[in-house]
């Protein structure tokens, strides 16, 4: 079950994004884009704008976060809003499947406290940033507004390709519900069972995913074919991959592919994640995608409902005052 080839150079899909960034001659960088997300649905690219040293003090830091103890960590556990630390077992990512062996720190925007009190989804609130470590956030946030703007030139080039307006996924995004995370992954156990993985497989369930691997691998994604295939680090580049949301609000032209996590390196693994999402309230309205004639997969939903149901769905702590299984 845990078997996965090696992709080949030629099949993985890396682009430079860098005329999606800068906005110049990029209609050639959106339809390669949008061309991969209709493949495989995962897609390496370079000239992402973000800085490696950047992305190299956000993982020291998370690094030193996940060394200490777990009664330390569990200070910030998890809200209500999915913001804090999760520990091993509090991830469960389909009906069938065992928990997770990973830990995670996720986090959202930052907001005023006015902003804070407005809010009228569970998806945004305040963070859970540990007093013990300042350095978290310092080093950690900055990731956060660069992979904000990656991930929103891509979704760019994603209309252009279409023959929409660049802004049709983000054009409201004051208050996005993205999350930023940091993914823990422990050496997997040696007497681990074949089915209990590092991260279960899975699609994501937002719009669009941006994440910087580090050097030790382990990310398993499954081809057209059914077959899993190993996804290593490329040096210099991101891996991006279509959600849940973006599949369903093109009407599924754009494919949001199973993935999972794999640790058996020995060595701990540690990857910086943005998962994009507009505001709560955007609507979903897979009908833009539709060619004269077709009929539309989906009925129309907001992001804030949609993403509501799957957390529902993978987090049991956010179905209980008490969130048990964030902290005990």
């Amino acid at each position: 079950m845990n078997e996965a080839r090696t992709v080949a150079s030629e099949e993985i899909p890396v682009i430079d994004m860098g005329p999606l960034l800068h906005g110049h001659d990029s209609i050639e960088a959106a339809e390669k884009l949008a061309w991969a997300a209709t493949e495989l649905g995962f897609i390496y690219v370079r000239n992402h704008g973000i800085d490696a040293a950047l992305i190299e003090r956000a993982r020291n830091a998370g690094l030193a976060f996940f060394r200490e103890p777990l009664e330390r960590k569990v200070e910030v556990a998890s809200n209500i809003h999915h913001h804090g630390y999760l520990r091993p077992g509090a991830t469960k990512m389909s009906d069938t499947a065992r928990v997770d062996l990973k830990e995670s720190f996720n986090y959202g925007i930052e907001l005023s406290q006015a902003q804070t009190d407005a809010a009228d989804t569970r998806l945004l609130g305040p963070n859970r940033w540990p007093d013990f470590m300042p350095a978290l956030r310092r080093d950690v946030y900055p990731f956060f507004d660069a992979a904000t703007r990656c991930a929103e030139a891509l979704l760019g080039g994603f209309a252009l390709a279409a023959g929409h307006p660049r802004d049709v996924f983000t054009r409201h995004n004051d208050l996005p519900v993205s999350r930023g995370s940091l993914q823990y992954y422990p050496p997997r156990p040696d007497d681990a069972a074949p089915d209990h993985f590092s991260l279960a497989p899975h699609t994501d369930f937002g719009v669009l995913t941006v994440l910087a691997q580090d050097a030790i691998g382990g990310l398993q994604i499954q081809g057209l074919d059914g077959e899993w295939i190993a996804a290593p680090p490329i040096p210099d580049t991101l891996v991006i991959n279509v959600g849940d949301l973006l599949g369903r609000w093109s009407n599924d032209k754009y494919r949001s592919t199973p993935h999972r996590v794999i640790n058996s390196s020995g060595r701990e693994r540690l990857s910086l994640v943005l998962a994009y999402d507009p505001n709560a309230q955007t609507v979903v309205d897979s009908t833009l995608f539709c060619d004269s004639g077709e009929t539309t997969n989906y009925s129309p939903i907001t992001c804030g409902e949609y993403l509501e149901w799957r957390f529902g769905k993978a987090f049991d702590y956010r179905n209980t005052d008490k969130q048990e299984a964030a902290t005990t």
